[in-house]
């Protein structure tokens, strides 16, 4: 049995994350770091981490960066792993994530859903085979309460391409302010955001005569809560180090 700690648990993901815990056997949620302490359907809240009182074995977070930056002296100084799940982190901040890693156990992915790492593993494939004659375009939607733009699942699937490349390419957000022909090593990446919409991410592979359209869409926040509980299982069981998806679906 797992004993999980939920960063954000007030949150969309925090109440997703508890509801399906409850449904399983080899994990529950022993406590939750929110903004306000208190009490959530029976399960204790704390807005400070030193008062969780060595209780969990593992953190899953889906809460902010600043919330983050907070959480990683608490993790270094009891050695407790932490499944890291927000985006639009800065350089600053990944590197600090990068150093706790020498130490603690952590996991971090810019999308926990199995099917868009798998999405991420043809984009190389398809980047591969078809070369820089195609160009390359990715079309990212989400909810409108989302507030990073371009999401960091957009990210990845760039950089994805990118590595298969020897990072000959460059990224283009919007093209509006600048009038010139399109470069062949650019990676354009387009944001949407309006309603309900939990993400949908299109890559786009333009060539002479034919376009390749791989596809994305998850319909409900389950698909990224049921990633992050099992990154959580596995990486109660490892020693320090940065793991990411690829290293779980490879003991999978």
């Amino acid at each position: 049995m797992t004993d999980i700690v939920i960063q954000g648990i007030g949150g969309r993901m925090g109440h997703v994350l508890c509801d399906m815990i409850a449904q399983r056997e080899d994990c529950r949620v022993v406590a939750g770091i929110d903004l306000h302490a208190g009490e959530q359907n029976g399960i204790p809240v704390v807005s400070n981490p030193e008062d969780l009182v060595g209780r969990g074995d593992v953190i899953i977070d889906f809460s902010s960066p600043a919330a983050v930056e907070k959480i990683l002296p608490y993790c270094e100084a009891h050695k407790v792993p932490i499944v890291l799940c927000t985006t639009g982190m800065s350089d600053e901040l990944n590197l600090k994530i990068v150093q706790l890693s020498r130490s603690v156990p952590v996991f971090k992915s810019a999308n926990m859903s199995l099917g868009i790492n798998l999405l991420a593993e043809l984009c190389k494939r398809a980047s591969a085979i078809l070369g820089s004659a195609y160009d390359v375009e990715i079309v990212e939607q989400h909810h409108h309460n989302k507030l990073d733009a371009p999401s960091g699942t957009a990210l990845m699937l760039a950089d994805a391409v990118n590595e298969e490349n020897n990072g000959a390419y460059h990224y283009v957000y919007g093209r509006s302010s600048v009038r010139a022909k399109r470069d062949p090593m650019e990676i354009g990446i387009s944001s949407v955001r309006g309603g309900s919409i939990v993400g949908d991410h299109e890559v786009l592979f333009c060539g002479p005569d034919e376009v390749i359209t791989l596809k994305h869409t998850a319909y409900s926040r389950s698909v990224f809560a049921n990633g992050a509980i099992n990154a959580a299982i596995y990486l109660a069981k490892k020693e320090p180090g940065l793991y990411n998806m690829s290293d779980l679906i490879s003991e999978r």
